[in-house]
């Protein structure tokens, strides 16, 4: 990881360390983790969760959920085709922000919340990309 030259060198230093970019990459792939071994330990509210946002039939899209979350993560914790596991985690979350956060359905502070939600995702997807693009720029090196 290249710093730039304005970048202080104490703040280089710890971009620097070695167990940095991991820890980021867990902590970015934490929250699929979490969904994934929470909908694999209960398979049926993982069922329900999914209905409730109109996928359906819920089986086929919550045993997807788990695949896509813990494969995904998976890939993108070793490092090993990134662009796969931050893809499809991507599309995952771009699914459920648009079926769980509908902003433009809601008023006050529900339209608040979902809308806060929904750019959190949105920043959540931009993650993903981002250590994509970092992934491929070590493959060109």
């Amino acid at each position: 990881m290249g710093a730039k030259t304005d970048t202080p060198r104490w703040v280089h230093t710890i971009l620097e360390t070695p167990l940095i970019w991991p820890a980021a990459r867990l902590a970015l792939v934490s929250a699929f983790l979490i969904g994934g071994l929470t909908k694999l330990s209960d398979f049926s509210a993982a069922i329900a969760e999914q209905e409730h946002f109109g996928l359906h039939p819920g089986w086929l899209w919550a045993a997807l959920a788990i695949v896509v979350e813990l494969g995904g993560s998976a890939f993108v914790m070793l490092g090993r085709l990134v662009w796969l596991g931050a893809g499809g985690l991507g599309v995952l979350t771009a699914v459920a922000m648009l079926t769980a956060n509908d902003f433009w359905h809601l008023t006050g502070h529900d339209r608040f919340m979902a809308l806060n939600a929904f750019f959190e995702h949105l920043g959540l997807i931009a993650g993903l990309i981002i250590v994509s693009i970092h992934a491929a720029e070590g493959e060109r090196t």
